[in-house]
């Protein structure tokens, strides 16, 4: 069975281009050599059509049985990912392949990629495939809202052994260049079928990857061949502008640099980016504005949620010096009739959230007023998810979030499916510690439905965790969507002028 499932892995390598059938003898001894085996016969016929995971399985599931691994989620992930490693070309022949290919289409050099990408196992299909997704209509278009389970979850095992390793800082992070062909650790993901593209953005070095995780089509990451810190200037939107010029079919944005408002990673510079058209991205211009200056470049309020500002012009440069001059006088703006507040006891706590597209042969670049103050009302930020949410989003908001894709924690399967059971049964919500956090929730909007039966208990939380997200970006807005909130930015507007 070994030798059919380790010739099985060699087929598909051949059949999906990571190898070619030259390469298949010493493939074959090298998957043998991870696999602790000293030889091999030749299968009389293979069986049709099966999946990579399962291929994997059984081959991860005898060198946990003759011991070569752990059985924690973790330590398989790190002992199959080897043997994927093992099928793969070398970083040199991808970034060849890879620029052959834009030097016809970037696009077709993106579709090569993303595909190598889910052929090499780096992103996991299987996984991906048990994301739970859905759309949303709402006063801000349709947003869409996924709970994320293709992130698995931490082996408590592996935490526990990880207590004990000493830490070796390499790679720095998880973005990190080093990370290419890296074996990995009970603490840090296995990466030997990693492969990144070296991308020159505002006459800088940078790589370009996709997310393992996808949360929507296309999910890629650039990030600065330095680990560098956040951050957020003139440079930031040169960059994005140039990358959406390199690759015109996709967007890219940035999180914003700041705890609370960024995202989860602020010690690495990097952007995220994708070809999927988001809620934020189809959204009208609520109100046309005028920069002083810059009557050569489109402008308004777009009707979201959060404050954004959208900018277009056929010049990137002229989007790049209006944009620094809007970052510049917003870095410094206080209104406290708005709660807006530059900086507190040397604090700082304005930046904003940048979203770069092409639209035709015009740039377009959005920006997203951020800030971070936070209160004894709302110690984890007054801009962020006021507590009556954090039963469904209590995680910082950031640019995926801005741009109106809910990425919501995998506790929510369970802690819904226990919901509509008790819903469908009549049960104490709060007796149940899967459903007493949202029992408040459930018991208001039960109301307005009336007796809920089968399937129809499904749709409804459905519906209402997508109100609860479309209230999480309101909170998250600097200004709201009120006579008084619109009155406020335009007083900001007024003083870029």
């Amino acid at each position: 069975m070994l030798n059919t499932a380790i010739r099985e892995l060699v087929a598909y390598g051949e059949k999906n281009g990571l190898l070619t059938a030259d390469d298949r003898v010493y493939t074959i001894n090298r998957l043998l050599e991870a696999l602790g085996l000293d030889g091999y016969e030749e299968p009389d016929r293979l069986p049709a059509g099966r999946e990579l995971c399962v291929i994997l399985k059984e081959l991860t599931d005898d060198a946990v049985a003759r011991g070569l691994c752990g059985d924690g989620i973790v330590e398989r992930d790190l002992f199959d990912t080897r043997l994927m490693g093992l099928l793969m070309p070398r970083p040199g022949e991808v970034i060849g392949q890879f620029k052959a290919l834009c030097a016809e289409s970037s696009e077709a050099a993106t579709d090569w990629y993303y595909r190598l990408s889910c052929d090499s196992n780096y992103i996991r299909r299987d996984r991906i495939r048990k994301d739970k997704k859905w759309k949303l209509d709402t006063e801000y278009g349709e947003l869409d809202i996924t709970i994320n389970l293709s992130k698995p979850e931490k082996d408590p095992k592996a935490i526990a052994a990880a207590k004990k390793m000493k830490q070796s800082g390499y790679p720095k992070c998880a973005l990190c260049r080093e990370n290419e062909g890296y074996a990995g650790t009970l603490t840090a993901a296995a990466r030997q079928n990693h492969r990144i593209i070296p991308v020159t953005i505002n006459g800088s070095d940078w790589f370009f990857q996709y997310s393992p995780y996808v949360y929507y089509n296309e999910h890629c990451i650039v990030f600065n061949s330095e680990h560098t810190p956040m951050a957020i200037n003139r440079a930031t939107f040169r960059k994005l502008l140039d990358f959406v010029t390199l690759f015109p079919h996709y967007f890219v944005g940035s999180n914003a640099d700041l705890p609370i408002v960024g995202g989860s990673i602020l010690t690495h510079d990097h952007f995220q980016g994708g070809r999927y058209t988001f809620a934020m991205a189809k959204a009208p211009i609520e109100r046309p504005i005028t920069f002083r200056g810059f009557d050569d470049v489109e402008a308004g309020i777009v009707r979201w949620p959060m404050a954004c500002i959208r900018l277009r012009a056929g010049d990137s440069e002229r989007l790049v010096e209006l944009a620094d001059r809007i970052l510049a006088a917003w870095r410094g703006y206080t209104d406290p009739d708005a709660f807006i507040f530059a900086e507190t006891d040397g604090e700082k706590h304005n930046t904003v959230t940048p979203i770069a597209r092409r639209r035709g042969e015009d740039f377009e670049l959005d920006l997203v007023l951020r800030n971070n103050i936070t209160t004894e009302e709302h110690p984890l930020g007054v801009f962020h998810p006021h507590a009556e949410l954090h039963h469904i989003k209590k995680e910082n908001i950031g640019l995926i979030e801005v741009m109106g894709l809910a990425v919501l924690p995998a506790r929510l399967k369970g802690e819904m499916e226990a919901l509509a059971e008790g819903i469908r049964s009549g049960a104490d919500l709060y007796a149940d510690p899967l459903t007493e956090k949202h029992a408040d929730w459930a018991y208001g909007f039960m109301k307005k439905y009336g007796t809920l039966r089968g399937e129809e208990i499904g749709s409804v939380i459905e519906k209402e965790i997508g109100l609860v997200f479309a209230r999480v970006l309101e909170d998250a807005g600097v200004y709201k969507c009120t006579p008084e909130g619109r009155e406020a930015f335009l007083r900001f507007l007024d003083s870029v002028n």
